[in-house]
């Protein structure tokens, strides 16, 4: 969307709290001027080695500045996650800033907040057929034991890639990787994005299991 009329998305864009400022830090850190930059854009939904470039200054600055207040006592528990190698991928926001890994210690929480983290994070999932605006995919979802967070046995399942034939993504085959969220087709996905994907959503995973599932944020602060 750089350069030209967007119809309104980059006014929309600045109000999604949850990713615009990760956008903006991404930019900044990695020499770029426009947040909506594709290679912006793609570094945070999707991973790439731009994520690694930001120092831990920046990225533990950024969160001071948006979750101290917001956190109060809790905000050390968010630092934390910086130090111990979080960056500004969506995967970061979903397990180390969002609420929901904290109620997994809660019985009557759980099997809503593990949901909640599976199809709030951006999976990948291999085209096994398509029909119309639906497509279904082989992925494999998180599982949760009690004390850590895993993948499961890959699971056959159907999501929306169009309403009426408009989405954001229109030409698949069968056997393309695709970026998922919720029950949506983002976008295909080559190998080597698949890989970036796979990597930064392991790496915040393992910040998880390692500090132990924590009370986490009162409240949804990406």
């Amino acid at each position: 969307v750089s350069g030209g009329d967007d119809g309104g998305l980059r006014a929309m864009a600045k109000e999604f709290a949850g990713a615009w400022p990760y956008l903006e830090l991404i930019a900044h850190g990695s020499g770029l001027t426009d947040p909506l930059d594709r290679r912006v854009v793609e570094a945070y939904w999707v991973g790439s080695p731009r994520l690694d470039q930001l120092g831990i200054p920046a990225i533990a600055n950024s969160m001071e500045d948006r979750f101290r207040f917001k956190s109060g006592p809790q905000f050390s528990s968010l630092a934390e996650g910086v130090l111990a190698g979080g960056v500004p991928h969506h995967s970061f926001a979903v397990f180390c800033i969002y609420p929901w890994v904290g109620l997994l210690g809660d019985d009557r929480r759980a099997a809503q907040a593990l949901t909640v983290l599976d199809r709030c994070r951006i999976r990948w999932g291999r085209v096994l057929s398509l029909d119309g605006d639906q497509v279904v995919v082989e992925s494999a979802p998180l599982t949760w034991d009690g004390r850590r967070l895993d993948y499961g046995p890959p699971q056959a399942e159907t999501v929306v890639r169009s309403i009426g034939g408009v989405g954001m993504v229109q030409k698949l085959e069968v056997g393309d990787w695709v970026s998922l969220h919720w029950e949506w087709v983002c976008d295909k996905v080559s190998e080597r994005q698949r890989r970036f994907l796979r990597h930064f959503t392991d790496r915040h995973m393992a910040i998880v299991n390692e500090a132990g599932a924590h009370s986490g944020p009162a409240a949804m602060l990406g």
